[in-house]
């Protein structure tokens, strides 16, 4: 398949660059953050864009979305990039669908999908347990118990925790930690007895949360998916989550390289603008080449998510892992080119960094995804 994106795709980006530059520039950033937001997001912007169809965009026809695919998807995410927009969008629209679709009986789906596509519902991934991302490790337990089960244990980083209806929680209903087989989902509303949330603003301004679970009795219709097979659902979820990290990533490269160019042409040094300078040039070129090669490298995982190829989770892993190496390449030269005040509040170019380094370890960070990658390889 070429590595273009058709007319619709085409549109929608579009769509998305106006209506974000719009409704969600950079200064609503700061807005939020200075009015000490505790959701992490405009509680007035989220129903804006359910209007804009975009919790839809994955949700198959048949439970009321618009089966855009990932391609179109990823097309608002790298806008949302550009502008550093906080929503639920990766959190319920991506992650919660993509584990619904893969995993959720036709009741589950009926009920839940529908009801994110019309802004009804937000669901938020509780995965981690550790300081570093690793599925494989999950320890928290959920034993089977008359009717239903009961799951203890405690999630980190768990984006958007303390504000989504449901949480989509991974256990461990049999092996070991480093198993996996013996891994399940469970659909559990925060509100259920027996959950504490603890709100954690991380550096971005965003919201995560530690979820403590303690007794927690869920219904066998909790179960999402096969009980002890989960693992496989669990990881292309985060397979497509990460695949649209990079897309995020990449609208944060960019960004931050135009902004660093736009200074280039008006900052002036020793009585000549400094993009004048030819160590500048240098870099500013390989910077520009890096970010063209990520283009690619993020449109064919999407693609490969959409085609359902078998070597989507290596294509995922290859795009997170050059997204993390290249947006850490922009904001830092993003920063140093603008030297001190790069560093201010003043201007925004910081904002950029602050995002960028959260979004890098979210769901494995380089060292994660080209080990991984590896892995896959044979290696």
């Amino acid at each position: 398949m070429a590595l273009v994106l058709n007319e619709e795709q085409q549109m929608l980006k579009e769509s998305a660059q106006g209506f974000l530059a719009e409704h969600a520039p950079v200064s609503e950033l700061r807005t939020q953050r200075d009015a000490g937001n505790k959701t992490g997001y405009s509680s007035t912007l989220w129903p804006q864009m359910v209007n804009m169809g975009w919790a839809a965009i994955l949700v198959p026809e048949e439970y009321g979305g618009l089966a855009f695919g990932h391609v179109g998807m990823a097309q608002i995410v790298e806008q949302s990039g550009r502008t550093l927009t906080a929503s639920p969008l990766l959190s319920t629209a991506i992650l919660g669908v993509t584990a619904i679709n893969l995993a959720g009986s036709e009741e589950q789906k009926t009920e839940l999908l529908g009801a994110i596509a019309g802004g009804e519902l937000t669901i938020a991934l509780a995965v981690d347990e550790k300081t570093h991302h690793d599925p494989m490790q999950i320890a928290m337990s959920a034993e089977r118990k008359g009717e239903g089960y009961v799951i203890n244990g405690e999630k980190r980083f768990v984006v958007d925790g303390s504000t989504a209806d449901i949480l989509i929680v991974a256990t461990r209903t049999a092996g070991s930690p480093g198993d996996m087989k013996g891994i399940s989902l469970f659909l559990v509303n925060r509100n259920t007895l027996g959950i504490n949330v603890d709100q954690t603003q991380m550096i971005d301004g965003r919201s995560a949360a530690i979820v403590t679970f303690t007794d927690v009795e869920v219904g066998l219709d909790a179960l999402l998916g096969e009980q002890d097979r989960g693992f496989r659902a669990l990881s292309a979820t985060l397979d497509a989550g990460n695949a649209h990290l990079a897309a995020e990533l990449l609208g944060i490269a960019q960004e931050s390289f135009d902004r660093t160019l736009q200074y280039m042409k008006e900052r002036k040094q020793f009585g000549a603008l400094i993009g004048s300078f030819q160590a500048l040039q240098h870099r500013a070129a390989h910077w520009w080449s890096e970010i063209e090669l990520c283009k690619s490298v993020v449109l064919k995982s999407l693609q490969a998510l959409d085609d359902g190829d078998v070597k989507s989770p290596a294509l995922a892993s290859i795009a997170k892992a050059k997204l993390c190496e290249v947006a850490e390449l922009s904001t830092n030269e993003a920063i140093q080119i603008h030297g001190g005040i790069g560093m201010t509040d003043e201007y925004e170019i910081g904002f950029f960094i602050k995002r960028a380094r959260p979004a890098q370890m979210l769901y494995g960070d380089y060292n994660y995804h080209a080990n991984r990658f590896a892995l896959l390889s044979g290696y």
